[in-house]
């Protein structure tokens, strides 16, 4: 018998589905509650809504459990390549060794941006944000590609955005680099695969050939597989709402790296960075920061530690960790803020202040810590992040086109002034 959720209006009893999603979770389906009561419900944030149903990505904070299309986070991470990883999220399956071949064979052939795209790097300032250029060339993307704004695209034409998207999103984001440098841009060759590609693109030179160190390869994998999605958050969200208006998959885009941008999303990484370089600057005294944190009363308090979601541990950085600490021995990085949160992870992974409250490093505290042992300043971290994320927009913007949802519209609570009469200008 289907389990149904009753609620009580007044003296009016109405019915309500309860729906059991594949890993157990129940959701109470209000979907026509208005229709049905004249009600709304109010969920400030969407804490508590589900706005969709997604087969791509499944999450149980409590448990620290994180899975692609049903692939642990872990086993991914350990024996796939990111574009192994994307191909998963964006069709659905692991692809056979053909067609991982066919699919990274058509991103080689599209790397390549429109010369026209450096008129837009010209135009920008070479201090601007990096993540105000790469929403920019995005969004500029679809002016270039005026194929993708055709509504009923067909599914050659869809991939064919999709792999366009992926391909140049790794110049785009090598060239954003660049330009902070003042360097001249290095193009995409072929014969590299998509990460080691990013790589040469983002630290060769004209001058000289440059070998990407196969370590950093692998590490730059992890990073870009352990963000390659994670759930409804924020962006991703607001690709599939940006999506249900039949918006083209550059301008979707676009708006999710925007909301990236936003310090309490994206900008983790880069806080925790900002935090060591302020407790160094302060004298490196690891205790007195830590008693810092442990003060109630002091509005301090440790970035990179702890998770919203993950109320036991962060499944993620149990991964990259390990990866970390390869980076930091292969490269023998002699960095000061680099040993200080060597120090901070040492304390929160013993001292049972952070043991007991679950405050364990995260993601965002061991990927700041690798992206700064390469060399990236701090403002490239979100850029990062975003190359990342990337392939799970795109999977969420996919199914939400192939499920054919309606175009997300929000409801309120109105709490503003009633009736009032208009009162001519000569008498306010």
């Amino acid at each position: 018998m289907a389990e149904i959720a009753q609620l009580i209006i007044s003296e009016n009893t109405h019915e309500l589905p309860v729906i059991t999603g594949s890993e157990g979770e129940k959701a109470i389906d209000i979907s026509k509650l208005r229709d049905q009561s004249g009600y709304v419900t109010l969920d400030i944030g969407y804490k508590n809504t589900g706005a969709t149903k997604s087969a791509i990505t499944f999450l149980d904070g409590e448990k620290g459990i994180l899975k692609y299309r049903g692939y642990s986070i872990e086993e991914l991470a350990e024996k796939s390549t990111f574009i192994e990883v994307a191909y998963l999220l964006i069709y659905g399956s692991l692809p056979t060794a053909d067609q991982l071949n066919d699919f990274q064979y058509q991103l080689s052939r599209h790397t390549l941006v429109h010369e026209d795209m450096k008129k837009f790097f010209d135009g920008f300032p070479q201090r601007s944000h990096p993540m105000g250029q790469l929403s920019s060339l995005v969004c500029a993307m679809s002016a270039f590609y005026p194929e993708s704004l055709k509504s009923n695209q067909t599914t050659e034409e869809v991939n064919l955005s999709i792999v366009k998207m992926l391909a140049k999103m790794s110049t785009l984001v090598s060239w954003i680099y660049k330009k902070s440098l003042g360097h001249p841009y290095i193009y995409p060759q072929n014969k590299f695969d998509y990460v080691t590609n990013y790589l040469h693109m983002t630290f060769g030179q004209r001058t000289e050939q440059v070998e990407i160190d196969p370590v950093i390869v692998s590490a730059m994998n992890k990073l870009l597989i352990l963000h390659a999605d994670h759930e409804q958050n924020c962006s991703t969200s607001t690709v599939r709402i940006v999506g249900s208006s039949d918006s083209n998959i550059y301008a979707s885009i676009s708006a999710g790296i925007s909301a990236l941008w936003g310090p309490l999303h994206g900008g983790a990484n880069q806080a925790v960075i900002e935090m060591l370089e302020k407790i160094q600057e302060d004298g490196g005294d690891t205790d007195k920061w830590i008693a810092k944190a442990k003060d109630k009363n002091d509005p301090f308090r440790l970035m990179g530690f702890g998770h919203r979601v993950y109320k036991n541990f962060d499944p993620r950085a149990k991964i990259i960790k390990k990866a970390c600490d390869e980076i930091l021995e292969k490269l023998g990085v002699n960095d000061e803020v680099l040993e200080i949160a060597k120090k901070l992870e040492e304390v929160a992974l013993k001292d049972p202040y952070f043991v007991e409250r679950k405050l364990y490093p995260n993601v965002d505290f061991y990927s700041g810590i690798i992206y700064r042992a390469l060399g990236f300043p701090t403002d490239m971290f979100t850029v990062l992040f975003a190359l990342g994320r990337l392939p799970g927009w795109i999977a969420q913007w996919k199914e939400m086109k192939e499920n054919k949802e309606p175009i997300g519209r929000p409801r309120q609570i109105y709490v503003g002034e009633t009736d009032r009469s208009y009162v001519e200008l000569n008498q306010r």
